[in-house]
């Protein structure tokens, strides 16, 4: 891809979201519905609330690191863990067939489960907090990366596997050498789903009762006082910071598999 050519399709990307945030701002503006602020509102809101600190602190106000950055540094603790232990568990089940075949069904039976559903689980085992937020982040994000990564290194090609044999290389080598980069490519997919899964996992999780901070407690504590501009002020910064952390998490797949790749 020419620097042209992704100079155009960033232009146009850019060129859709400002025609939908301008018809969004007419639409608003028209209706005059308390409960649909102008967009232009919401991030004006959104400046004072959050990142119209002091230089020496990064523009953050006190608001945003008492919310914003311990949601961000949960959802990722969250997303660290899960990807840790689901490349290592994937690699592990993947590199044998039989053991993928036998696994398969409870990994499948695992997945298939909705977090919130084990949410009476963690409060039980874990109590309301920090240790229940992280558990339900980690089991909703390991799921793709770990099946992915499974699917990668069964897939990995039967020469090669072959050619190692005749090599005699080592387990460490056939892991580094041969199935970790035929499975990176879908390693990064399930990675890509972790990290939006890990940021609807730490809102959910934050929306529960005993918690005291991060943008799902500022979501209900809005709610509760009816500040419709702060509700929407925390949904255009999950929003963002889902596109970003996904651009970033792109920018180091391509670098490391040598690909273009669309965001």
């Amino acid at each position: 891809m020419t620097r042209a050519t992704a100079a155009r399709g960033a232009l146009l990307r850019w060129t859709v979201l400002a025609a939908a945030v301008a018809a969004w701002q007419l639409a608003t503006r028209t209706h005059d519905s308390v409960y649909f602020p102008p967009p232009d509102e919401i991030a004006s809101h959104t400046y004072d609330l959050w990142f119209s600190g002091p230089a020496t602190h990064a523009f953050l106000t006190t608001a945003a690191t008492d919310n914003i950055l311990p949601s961000l540094a949960r959802m990722a603790t969250g997303f660290v863990l899960a990807a840790a232990a689901g490349t290592a568990l994937g690699l592990a089940i993947g590199r044998s067939r039989r053991v993928y075949a036998l696994c398969n069904p409870v990994l499948q039976f695992a997945r298939a489960i909705p977090p919130p559903a084990l949410v009476p689980v963690f409060v039980v085992v874990f109590d309301f907090g920090t240790p229940m937020q992280l558990a339900s982040i980690v089991f909703s994000a390991i799921w793709p990366v770990l099946i992915n990564t499974a699917e990668g290194a069964r897939n990995t090609d039967p020469l090669r596997l072959e050619v190692a044999a005749v090599l005699r290389l080592t387990t460490t080598e056939r892991l580094w050498f041969l199935l970790l980069p035929s499975a990176l490519p879908r390693i990064f997919a399930g990675l890509r789903l972790s990290l939006s899964l890990s940021l609807i996992l730490m809102v959910f999780s934050e929306l529960l009762p005993g918690t005291a901070n991060g943008i799902g407690f500022t979501l209900t504590d809005a709610q509760s006082r009816s500040d419709l501009l702060t509700v929407w002020a925390a949904l255009l910064l999950l929003g963002a910071l889902g596109y970003v952390l996904n651009t970033a998490l792109v920018a180091v797949e391509k670098r490391l598999l040598g690909r273009g790749r669309p965001t």
